[in-house]
C-alpha cells in the first residue's frame, strides 16, 4: 500500500498568485496571518508558509516600523552608586 496522499498536490505558487500575495501585503500592510485569511477563499490551496517564503523572497516579510509604535527611549542619570532611569 502506498502512503501519503491520495491526491497528491503541489503546494508551489504560481507567478500570478506571487504578484497577488505581494500587492496584497503591500497594500494593507497586514500581518501574515491575516493576510493568509484574507487570500485564502481566492487561493484555496494556500498554506501558511507559501506566503511566508514568497514575501521573504520579494522582501516584504517585516513590516515597517510605525511611528510611535515603541516607547520613547528613556536617559540614564548617573549616581555613584550605579545608573537609575530618569522618571522625569
Amino acid at each position: 500500500m502506498k502512503t501519503g496522499p491520495r491526491e497528491p498536490r503541489s503546494t508551489v505558487l504560481t507567478e500570478a498568485e506571487e504578484t497577488m500575495i505581494v500587492g496584497f501585503r503591500r497594500h494593507t500592510l497586514l500581518p501574515l496571518d491575516d493576510c493568509l485569511y484574507a487570500l485564502q477563499p481566492s487561493i484555496p490551496h494556500l498554506t501558511r508558509s507559501a506566503p511566508h517564503r514568497c514575501l521573504q523572497r520579494h522582501g516584504f516579510s517585516r513590516l515597517p516600523d510605525v511611528e510611535g509604535d515603541k516607547p520613547q527611549r528613556q536617559k540614564f542619570n548617573r549616581y555613584p552608586i550605579g545608573f537609575f532611569v530618569s522618571v522625569a
